[in-house]
């Protein structure tokens, strides 16, 4: 059903967004710090858990697999709105995070790449 997917998502992103304030608070910043980022793992993460104890059915899995497919549009339409210039504005600090973290992720392809063929 897509309700189970409506709610896993809800359920992700509410705990995201305190994690994510919760971040934030412990380094000083006055701002959700990772907080989409880290409902988009716990979502994936618990999309993909299979135990004896929970185990989805089809249509339930159908229900998130949508919405999973949905979440990454609209954490886009989210980022979108932030303020580019005002990061920039502040310094080559934020550029150079922005960069780096871009060129860490497209390096580390290959090696996903690779532990996954191997399994």
């Amino acid at each position: 059903m897509v309700v189970y997917g409506v709610a896993l998502l809800a359920f992700c992103m509410l705990v995201g967004v305190f994690l994510g304030d919760l971040l934030g608070k412990l380094i000083g910043v006055d701002a959700n710090v990772g907080g989409i980022g880290i409902a988009m793992l716990l979502l994936i993460l618990i999309a993909n858990k299979r135990t004896q104890f929970f185990e989805i059915n089809s249509i339930t899995k159908s229900g998130i697999n949508f919405w999973s497919a949905m979440y990454i549009p609209i954490v886009v339409a989210m980022a979108a709105k932030q303020n580019v210039f005002a990061a920039l504005s502040g310094g080559w600090m934020a550029v150079t995070a922005g960069t780096l973290t871009v060129v860490i992720s497209f390096l580390m392809i290959p090696l996903l790449y690779r532990l996954n063929n191997r399994e």
